[in-house]
């Protein structure tokens, strides 16, 4: 019961209290009401909106109903008429000719952050089991486990959440199909999943280092930050005689090796727990760190912000160190932060000319991912505008 901080609620006459657990870091509600099937809509938003937390007794199915009905109320809080797709690609082309500041982006951010924590509101119990005590709730207790580990306690979590672990069960249950690997990808929860195909088309398409291909028996490479380890079995998969992906993640650890075993490359790949680099040198060294220099709000977020850009400065830094000699460090990096006003280019440059660098060769794509189409979204100018680089480093003579 020490573990996690607790929710407190009054109900039937006297005070209740269970432990709170939340996977984004989230701090328990200071207010809760208990409500059911009989709570409108209007007033869950009103009670959201201020701050209030609604413990959910009544039929499952209709919570959910209800929390469609939040999202809706949050995203369009003024009655009106709603933009057509014209006037949105009309304010859209007006917003390409700007740049968009770091201040918009994080003014973004918080808007976005605003409205998880007015979803958020809508709670539900669980039992020491992992069972969800209500009407047509469904079985869940395999997608807990994943998320949270063993049962131990009953606890209270949102529903916002708890969709995201089912969520998250059905991509680690059914995979990421990765069309040049022939094969799909499993990812866990709290894993980034490879769903953004570009960066691993970039690197199925890379020539490899000669030094790598002129001794392949002994040739070794190493994937920084491996995650899901998809761009280890892709290494592997091109020919790579040996592979050490290295991730700090305990998740992510196990998330990879499992999908190592699962495309039967154990004898090609090692999945090492590492704080960033392993030991000894290799004749390439990969990475995809994360792409936005920005503070991560809650562990979910670490696939995806890098506060001051640590972890590429890391990679940058430690290349020299561990490249053989002739070898090749490939960066994966889109050029989004760029974008948003969080980096320049010459910054970029600079952090790989201070770490004894050079680039010999970029290869450049574009996304196509179907945010890139969304004129609604805020950020469609920068998606639109994006490209993702690999960037071929080589230790400067």
């Amino acid at each position: 019961m020490t573990e996690f901080p607790s929710v407190s609620w009054h109900e039937k006459g006297e005070v209740r209290t269970a432990p709170w657990r939340s996977g984004s870091d989230l701090p328990p509600p200071k207010r809760v009401v208990i409500a059911d099937d009989h709570m409108k809509a209007s007033v869950a938003y009103h009670l959201a909106c201020e701050g209030t937390a609604i413990l959910w007794r009544g039929d499952f199915q209709n919570a959910r109903q209800l929390l469609v009905a939040l999202a809706r109320r949050i995203d369009e809080p003024h009655k009106g008429k709603k933009q057509t797709v014209a006037e949105a690609e009309r304010l859209t082309s007006i917003a390409s000719s700007l740049p968009l500041s770091a201040d918009e982006f994080h003014r973004y951010r918080l808007m976005q952050s605003q409205r998880a924590r007015k979803l958020g509101m809508l709670l539900l119990p669980f039992d020491a089991d992992f069972r969800i005590p209500l009407r047509r709730a469904p079985d869940v207790q395999q997608a807990c486990t994943e998320a949270y580990g063993k049962a131990t306690m009953p606890f209270i979590a949102s529903l916002r959440e708890l969709l995201g672990i089912i969520g998250a069960h059905e991509w680690r249950t059914k995979g990421v199909e990765v069309p040049v690997l022939s094969a799909r990808i499993h990812p866990h929860y709290g894993v980034f999943a490879p769903i953004r195909a570009e960066y691993v088309d970039l690197v199925a398409a890379a020539p490899l280092p000669p030094v790598l291909l002129e001794t392949p028996a002994r040739g070794v490479a190493f994937d920084i930050g491996t995650g899901t380890g998809v761009l280890s079995a892709l290494l592997a998969k091109r020919g790579v005689a040996r592979v050490i992906a290295a991730e700090r993640d305990a998740r992510a650890v196990a998330c990879a090796r499992d999908n190592i075993a699962l495309l039967k490359l154990d004898a090609q790949v090692e999945v090492q727990q590492v704080d960033l680099y392993p030991n000894g040198c290799a004749a390439l060294i990969v990475c995809n760190p994360p792409w936005i220099p920005a503070r991560p709000v809650s562990p979910l977020e670490h696939a995806v912000y890098d506060p001051e850009s640590s972890m590429l400065r890391g990679f940058l830094n430690g290349l020299v160190a561990h490249l053989d000699p002739d070898g090749e460090g490939w960066l994966l990096l889109s050029d989004l932060g760029e974008h948003f006003g969080l980096r320049t280019r010459s910054e970029l440059l600079e952090l790989i000319d201070a770490a004894g660098l050079v680039v010999f060769d970029r290869i450049e794509t574009r996304p196509h991912h179907p945010r890139v189409a969304d004129v609604s979204d805020p950020l469609h100018a920068a998606r639109q505008a994006e490209v993702t680089s690999l960037w071929r480093l080589r230790v400067r003579k």
